[in-house]
């Protein structure tokens, strides 16, 4: 059965899986990049990003999980957050996301948000999709569109806690990086319980990032 998948979801060792003070200048917030690094040195990101860097970097654990989080995917959700900084109404916005002409999904989007727009199609078979009426329908729209594959849930941090205080996420993968943020959004924040559903089922270390796989149990 199809499932809604988090993967390299990456938290400071204070739990925060953004920094403080996002903005255009900060997509992550003031010094959240600092989470991604040990993402941008594997081979698989710069070959789902068509960089010809991919050679130039070793694989490992951690391109292990960076590979995983794209196979068996055939759409995405995330928050508007994660997909710009415009805030409110559209308007004369032309923001197509921060990913370039080519984004590296391959394949449909949908944004949550509470302002309509219309579907962007970009190229290599990314289509942005916007829902207003929450994350079930988004889900349900995602599970139609990926034709009986999986659904991979990105973030930001309230998108991810709305679905798992929902109970609709079925394995949750956190890369837990060694610095210290001090603010911003921590993901295991208001779950109200949500998390007694999992139980961790991989736990595994490479010298940059420790990674931590929870899948939901059940209850």
């Amino acid at each position: 059965m199809p499932a809604l998948r988090v993967h390299n979801f990456a938290i400071s060792l204070d739990g925060y899986g953004a920094g403080p003070g996002q903005s255009l200048d900060h997509p992550l917030g003031v010094g959240g990049q600092r989470l991604h690094e040990w993402a941008f040195a594997t081979p698989s990101f710069h070959r789902q990003h068509g960089s010809p860097a991919a050679d130039d970097h070793e694989p490992g654990v951690d391109d292990d999980f960076v590979a995983h989080g794209v196979a068996g995917i055939g759409a995405t959700i995330m928050g508007r957050n994660m997909f710009g900084p415009i805030r409110g109404d559209w308007g004369e916005s032309d923001w197509t996301g921060w990913w370039g002409d080519d984004p590296p999904f391959h394949h449909p989007v949908f944004v949550l948000t509470h302002h309509p727009h219309d579907p962007i199609p970009m190229a290599g078979g990314t289509t942005f999709h916007f829902v207003t009426d929450g994350i079930e329908s988004a889900l349900e729209q995602a599970f139609a569109a990926a034709d009986g594959k999986d659904v991979r849930l990105g973030g930001g941090v309230s998108t991810i806690q709305q679905s798992l205080r929902a109970g609709l996420v079925d394995e949750l993968h956190v890369a837990i990086v060694p610095v210290l943020l001090g603010g911003g959004e921590r993901l295991f924040d208001q779950l109200d319980g949500a998390m007694d559903r999992y139980e961790c089922v991989e736990l595994v270390s490479s010298a940059q990032v420790a990674h931590v796989r929870l899948a939901r149990t059940g209850q």
